[in-house]
């Protein structure tokens, strides 16, 4: 974690950075892949692991894999970042692109799950997945005991489920905040209406944070649910300032579906009563968004 001396002086308390994106696969992602396939028997381990992914699961899932000398093969959506798609072959996994958006990809990865007898790897909805991704809340509170307010990006649920989880029972006084991009919203709308909602696939900047919850969610809406205490959605222009001021003034690359707290920092929708941790959860973004992140993507049905 390290101190952000410009949105302390914003928000008047002190605010830290948790930069998950420094991690070897540029997110958080590795922390649930790591934890679910070291559950894995030898069997298993020999068999292979699936995943679907818009990117940054893919990649982290493909790493520890690879590691761990595990096969691995993930599958994304025609629309993934060239970035992440490097990242994935890059650590020996089969990457297969297919389906024009996420949900269709996640079809492509169960019947190659069925086919081929692998271990599917979920990107949130599996509790050794969710455990993963709580030990950031576990070091949140290590490093900084003081901490009242913690945000992190809200897509699937994993992160935000497993933080709020790991959190809130050791101080359950402290204020978790979930934020989603505008455009990717599905968690959000789905706490809202007490069940699993689809919303409408659009292009955004944080486009990791894109796809729905799953009609069969077992955990992360429950968990999110009874942990999240507000949700926060920040617009395109929104995300583009955050990953413009990330890395003017803080030297940091970080990705749209990344830079959704500080977004919502910026715009000054925390509210903040205490010292504020900023989970910055992803830092693959393609170098041209990056030089020119106030391109706007179109207003119109994508994917993940």
């Amino acid at each position: 974690m390290v101190r952000s001396a410009p949105l302390s002086a914003t928000l008047g308390v002190d605010v830290w950075l948790k930069l998950e994106s420094l991690h070897p696969p540029g997110s958080f992602k590795i922390r649930g892949a790591a934890s679910k396939l070291l559950t894995l028997d030898a069997r298993e381990r020999r068999r292979g692991v699936v995943a679907c992914s818009s990117g940054n699961h893919g990649a982290a899932v493909a790493h520890v894999a690879g590691v761990m000398s595990i096969p691995a093969t993930i599958c994304v959506p025609e629309t993934v970042g060239p970035v992440k798609l490097a990242s994935i072959r890059a650590s020996g996994a089969e990457a297969i692109v297919r389906g024009a958006t996420f949900d269709e990809a996640v079809e492509v990865s169960r019947v190659i799950e069925r086919e081929r007898g692998l271990t599917f790897v979920h990107p949130f909805d599996d509790p050794d997945v969710i455990a993963g991704q709580g030990t950031i809340g576990l070091e949140i509170l290590e490093e900084l005991p003081t901490v009242r307010l913690v945000a992190t990006a809200v897509s699937g649920g994993g992160l935000a489920g497993g933080v709020g989880l790991a959190v809130k029972s050791l101080v359950p006084s402290i204020r978790l905040v979930g934020v989603s991009a505008e455009r990717a919203a599905a968690m959000a709308a789905s706490v809202r209406a007490g069940r699993p909602v689809d919303v409408p696939e659009r292009e955004t900047l944080a486009e990791v944070l894109s796809g729905g919850i799953g009609a069969d969610n077992r955990y992360t809406l429950d968990l999110v649910t009874r942990y999240v205490d507000e949700h926060v959605l920040v617009t395109e222009e929104q995300i583009a300032g955050a990953m413009r001021f990330a890395f003017e003034r803080a030297r940091l690359v970080v990705e749209g579906g990344g830079a959704v707290t500080i977004a919502a920092a910026t715009a000054g929708a925390l509210h903040p009563h205490g010292p504020v941790v900023l989970v910055v959860s992803g830092g693959n973004v393609d170098p041209r968004q990056l030089l020119d992140p106030d391109r706007q993507p179109p207003d119109g049905s994508s994917s993940s």
